[in-house]
């Protein structure tokens, strides 16, 4: 894994859903994160249901967070709902936090 990749995880790992006590990546609520030319980021991400209370303030922190990076100039965010998330796309960190 690139090293820009593994500061773009750390950024999104700050990030936590507010009704979940786990970070958006190890919720499996990113589903892509590809780096082109070492300045742009594209990101697929979902939310945990299209209702969501976040569903317009957390992809706006997930772009913010990651433009903190050095180098980085643009984010493309892309909210998808194909696949829907569902608990399988946890980490076995978050279920071991989650205790499921």
């Amino acid at each position: 894994m690139s090293d820009l990749k593994e500061k773009v995880i750390k950024e999104i790992k700050k990030i936590y859903d507010p009704e979940i006590p786990v970070n958006i990546y190890e919720l499996g609520l990113i589903y892509k994160i590809e780096i082109i030319d070492e300045k742009k980021v594209n990101i697929d991400m979902t939310l945990t249901t299209p209702n969501c209370p976040v569903a317009d303030s957390l992809p706006k922190m997930v772009k913010n967070n990651i433009l903190k990076i050095e180098g980085i100039s643009d984010v493309d965010l892309n909210l998808v709902w194909d696949p829907p998330w569902t608990k399988d796309k946890m980490s076995e960190v978050a279920k071991l936090e989650l205790n499921l």
